[in-house]
């Protein structure tokens, strides 16, 4: 597979190029949430000695307080310590976190976007641009993830079933039938009731089932090609069924792979968003496109909460599958 001839085939995709470009930035930036958005500065000098609260939790006596506890640096009276005096501290773009709940916001909540909150506050007084951040990074590395597991599930799978066929690709084909027939929705329900819900069961549950549909890809590669001249030859060398599998049949049978890959990632992403979105997925305090979503369903006067939630979903899709498209172009040697 020439690399080199796939990328030059795909960056004159030019719609699939600059998708690749914004999905990258927007990706690298939600990575580097906490130096976007976050409650704490990035660094503080205060009375000759600088402090990083970004690192490390500082009690509120160090910047000249009464109490013992970590510092509120929304605090008007820690804002003030930090601001006279030659003292100074460096904040983030957005001065607020996925979870820090805004105590000083003039209107009630769920308030609308002003100078301290740009998009606004959820119903709980939490920054809802913050949300969205930190929520995109968890929607895209557990997308990641699941697409990582289910590849390499359906890859193994599929590989032994074309390459043995006989009755190892039928013992196969009828676990695939009885175990696809297994409504997914209701073992979710009764997973969440008996465990909490978090990130790593969802995982554990979406991969039992992501990989069934991408081992009938790879099944069919290899069928066809442990039939080819080079595998045949490979196997009259005596070489072992790992080695041809691994060498030989595997490079030859990515191409399905590679072309659903970022279809994969859009569809793990919009299946955490929709448990999110009906409480199964996961739990509140973590940030969630779903959530958000789920929000703006409960509160249909607060339009900064769903339009701006539904704006970054679709986004991401449409870019995710523009990467698809451009990537099952390049892959096509008939397009060469």
């Amino acid at each position: 597979m020439e690399w080199s001839l796939i990328w030059q085939r795909f960056s004159r995709n030019r719609r699939g190029r600059i998708s690749l470009w914004i999905f990258l930035s927007l990706f690298v930036l939600s990575l580097a949430a906490e130096l976007v958005s976050n409650h704490r500065p990035l660094l503080v000098s205060y009375q000759g000695s600088l402090y990083s609260p970004l690192l490390k939790d500082y009690p509120e006596t160090v910047f000249g307080g009464d109490f013992d506890a970590p510092a509120d640096y929304l605090d008007p009276f820690i804002e003030e310590q930090l601001s006279e005096g030659g003292n100074w501290a460096v904040f983030a773009p957005n001065r607020y976190q996925h979870d820090t709940l805004n105590y000083f916001a003039p209107t009630p909540n769920p308030a609308p976007p002003s100078s301290e909150n740009f998009l606004g506050t959820d119903d709980r007084g939490r920054d809802v641009l913050a949300r969205l951040l930190y929520g995109f990074r968890v929607s895209v590395l557990f997308g990641l993830a699941l697409t990582a597991v289910g590849v390499v599930l359906g890859i193994l799978f599929g590989a032994l079933q074309g390459y043995f066929g006989g009755r190892t690709d039928l013992f196969f084909q009828r676990f695939i039938e009885v175990w696809g027939s297994v409504p997914e929705l209701y073992l979710l329900i009764i997973l969440a009731s008996m465990f909490e819900p978090g990130l790593l069961v969802l995982l554990v549950i979406l991969s039992l089932f992501g990989w069934m549909g991408l081992s009938d890809y790879v099944r069919a590669e290899f069928l066809r090609n442990r039939s080819l001249d080079y595998a045949l030859a490979a196997r009259a060398l005596g070489l072992g069924h790992g080695q041809i599998i691994w060498r030989h049949l595997l490079p030859n049978s990515l191409t399905p792979v590679l072309a659903f890959l970022p279809f994969r990632l859009s569809a793990a992403i919009l299946a955490l968003t929709s448990l999110d979105f009906l409480g199964l997925g996961v739990p509140s305090s973590t940030p969630s496109l779903g959530e958000l979503l789920a929000q703006g369903k409960e509160n249909l006067d607060a339009w900064w909460i769903s339009v701006p939630t539904f704006t970054v979903l679709v986004g991401l899709l449409m870019l995710l599958i523009f990467i698809g498209e451009a990537l099952r172009d390049a892959l096509d040697t008939r397009r060469a």
